[in-house]
């Protein structure tokens, strides 16, 4: 029987089937081959008990693409959270880290701005600007659910994971998505301004006529996920200039005929976003020669 699997807790997994959920282990022979099964994994199960509703799965369909942290695979559309307000106002560093991860998974990109009824118009304004003409930005209050039916109708018929820093209001977006669903959310920690730990497995919930990834501690990512080479390719707001470039080769730090630091020093690409491309390339050699 064919399914996907929606929540993995202890090894052992939840799959959903045209019959319903069933809890299956997975075959020893994957861990022989190294292959471990993600929550949005797409299987076929092997139906051992029927009555008890329990199975094994024996084969883990081809993945259109998957994410170490936290282990979840097939996703269409990462939505990057960012909070208008606290923790802190935007890490800009740490956003295009998201996003540069994201590129490299070949998935959709929105931007949520969180946190807007008690931002200050000019950080928001001044964030729109930035990435107004390089993501989809939707502007919304988990909180007081402004902008929520706007971000249903981006979701709709795609499998959607969030991500973000930690309390910028990941779980209370989801639970003014999924007000049934028994999602945990936290306030921030008074001794540190970050958001306190709340979800603590990997689920999806089905949202009208997509399905929603409920993770926990996607507030990571790793910078081997692409190379020195590539990295500039992640940036979309660059990719006109790059093949103008005097050198094949070209970084577009310092090197002499750089159409892309050409256009930084034009305005026409953001100075902010040039400066994480710079973190992010000097990130990955430090890793390269490590």
């Amino acid at each position: 029987m064919k399914g996907k699997i929606v929540k993995g807790i202890a090894g052992f997994y939840y799959v959903k089937t045209v019959d319903g959920i069933y809890v299956a282990k997975a075959r020893g022979q994957f861990k022989n081959s190294g292959i471990t099964p993600m929550v949005g994994d797409d299987v076929e199960m092997q139906i051992t008990h029927v009555q008890d509703r329990e199975g094994i799965i024996d084969r883990v369909y081809p993945r259109k693409n998957s994410f170490i942290r936290p282990p979840i695979s097939n996703v269409d559309m990462l939505a990057v959270v960012v909070s208008a307000y606290e923790p802190k106002i935007i890490n800009y560093d740490v956003l295009d880290k998201f996003l540069v991860m994201a590129e490299s998974k070949e998935t959709d990109i929105v931007i949520c701005m969180n946190k807007l009824d008690v931002a200050d118009e000019k950080d928001i304004q001044e964030f729109i600007d930035i990435y107004k003409d390089i993501y989809p930005i939707y502007k919304i209050s988990g909180k007081t659910g402004e902008g929520i039916e706007d971000l249903k109708e981006i979701l709709k018929g795609r499998t959607v994971a969030f991500a973000g820093a930690s309390g910028v209001g990941k779980s209370t977006i989801l639970k003014k998505l999924k007000p049934e669903a028994e999602i945990e959310t936290g306030e921030l920690s008074d001794k540190t301004g970050r958001g306190r730990h709340t979800t603590r497995h990997v689920e999806i919930f089905d949202i009208e006529e997509g399905m929603v990834y409920d993770t926990p501690g996607f507030t990571s990512f790793d910078v081997s996920v692409t190379d020195e080479e590539n990295l500039a390719f992640m940036f979309p707001e660059m990719s006109n200039y790059i093949s103008q470039c005097k050198f094949d080769n070209c970084r577009h730090l310092k090197e002499p005929g750089c159409m892309v630091t050409k256009a930084v020093e034009e305005g026409k690409i953001s100075k902010r976003r040039y400066d994480s491309y710079i973190s992010q390339m000097d990130s990955i050699r430090e890793k390269k020669n490590y």
